[in-house]
């Protein structure tokens, strides 16, 4: 396990104590400094995480540790993290579900096109579009957390996250763009192989039968009378 692998799975343990700090409302340490100031301890540790994304790219690139696993499990860190803050906010009024419906179901349905082209032998890595929709999430999203106590902040929150719904569908399409016509033609392919083989086993079983029917034929044939 290198250190890129266990930044991503920092994030993952980060995604239950954000939930803990932001949902729950009975949520105390017995320190009133600390409870007064819950929602920004929650933005503290939304940043942290998100820091980390960050970082176990910049570090896997740098000291050349790219890992199957890493390459998986990052994405699938980065959603945990996203899906979780959002949901949160939806419990506590603060993010229209719907939006936190698409944005949720992008994220569904780039995944399985990942699962896809990796079953398929593809890596389907992370588009530029896609880079901007994280830093537009994080970004959205902090502001989120900070309109419970700056209110003034709602129209910027508000537009942070039309943003990151609009480039969220576009780096969609452009995933599905790039990557659906390859696995596409590389399954139609690989089927096609598969009923190739399967023909010529069928006629090489035809073949067979047929050698053993005259090597039947002809032994019998070439018996002499009695």
């Amino acid at each position: 396990m290198n250190l890129p692998n266990s930044l991503t799975l920092l994030r993952i343990f980060f995604v239950p104590l954000l939930v803990a700090v932001l949902v729950q409302q009975d949520f105390r340490v017995d320190v009133p400094m600390l409870d007064a100031w819950r929602d920004f301890w929650a933005l503290a540790i939304f940043l942290v995480a998100a820091a980390t994304d960050l970082l176990d790219g910049y570090l896997a690139r740098r000291w050349r540790q790219i890992t199957t696993v890493g390459t998986l499990l990052d994405p699938i860190a980065d959603k945990l993290l996203i899906s979780a803050a959002l949901i949160s906010l939806v419990q506590i009024r603060r993010v229209p579900a719907w939006m936190v419906v698409i944005i949720v179901g992008r994220e569904f349905a780039v995944s399985g096109l990942r699962s896809i082209a990796a079953a398929e032998g593809y890596t389907v890595k992370a588009s530029e579009l896609g880079k901007t929709k994280m830093v537009l999430q994080v970004a959205a999203i902090s502001l989120v957390m900070l309109t419970v106590h700056w209110p003034v902040l709602r129209t910027s929150a508000s537009l942070a996250l039309w943003g990151v719904v609009v480039f969220g569908l576009w780096s969609a399409v452009d995933y599905f763009n790039k990557f659906w016509r390859k696995v596409d033609d590389s399954i139609k392919n690989r089927r096609r192989r598969e009923l190739l083989i399967m023909e010529r086993q069928k006629q090489r079983e035809m073949l067979r039968k047929q050698r053993e029917f005259l090597r039947s034929a002809t032994s019998t044939g070439s018996r002499p009378a009695q």
